[in-house]
């Protein structure tokens, strides 16, 4: 079985309580950013940078994860572009440097299907947003980009799955600022023989993460949308 996570965006509380569902995965593939948003930057990279010495992991770099490890922050909204400049004070040099090394694009095969992994999408990998409510013809032309059988996109924070002819455009939801109404985190889980996909959300200590985050001084509005799944 094979774990999909995206958009954990620094919360520490989220990631945890996701792990205890995926920790027996054969093998974890995250759609990018680790940070951004939340007040845990350094123990959510941390624990990354463990689990790829001793699982089979992939994990593509975000637009958050960007603006964190590059400064590229512009076209942030101001919310997002200042707790981009906490990470960077907060976060240590092993951490950014982790960031910076992450790769924009992967692949991996999985069965008798191959699958394209990335933040955004194939023509605009970290800034794209590919929502599940776009006409098909938009779909149709983003697979046009890849020639594997199937896209793996996070960034929306939005669960997502799209069948177009026999390819298919995944996108797991966000473990730590899910944006569909619901609070709770989410994730997937790919069958690498059938390549069936279920989607998964569980509960996790939102008080917490909400608290921290006003904590740190990051504003108000990042910790009350947690509550609301926006």
């Amino acid at each position: 079985m094979i774990a999909l996570i995206s958009d954990i965006h620094s919360n520490w509380e989220a990631l945890r309580a996701v792990w205890k569902e995926i920790r027996d995965a054969d093998m974890i593939v995250c759609l990018g950013d680790l940070v951004g948003y939340g007040a845990s930057p350094n123990e959510v990279v941390e624990f990354f940078r463990r689990l790829r010495e001793r699982k089979n992991v992939i994990c593509v770099r975000g637009n958050h994860d960007n603006a964190v490890a590059f400064g590229t922050d512009w076209g942030f909204n101001p919310y997002a572009r200042q707790a981009v400049r906490w990470h960077q004070r907060v976060m240590s040099v092993e951490n950014l440097e982790f960031l910076r090394g992450l790769p924009v694009r992967a692949s991996f095969t999985a069965g008798n299907r191959v699958y394209y992994v990335i933040h955004g999408s194939p023509r605009a990998p970290l800034d794209e947003y590919l929502f599940p409510w776009l006409p098909d013809s938009e779909f149709r032309a983003v697979l046009g980009f890849i020639r594997e059988d199937d896209l793996l996109v996070g960034h929306t924070h939005v669960p997502m799955l799209v069948k177009v002819g026999d390819r298919r455009i995944i996108n797991p939801g966000s473990v730590g600022q899910p944006r569909d109404g619901d609070w709770r985190a989410s994730y997937a889980l790919l069958d690498e023989e059938t390549g069936e996909v279920s989607f998964y959300r569980v509960e996790y200590d939102v008080e917490e993460a909400a608290r921290k985050i006003l904590e740190a001084g990051l504003p108000r509005f990042l910790a009350e949308r947690l509550f609301e799944g926006f």
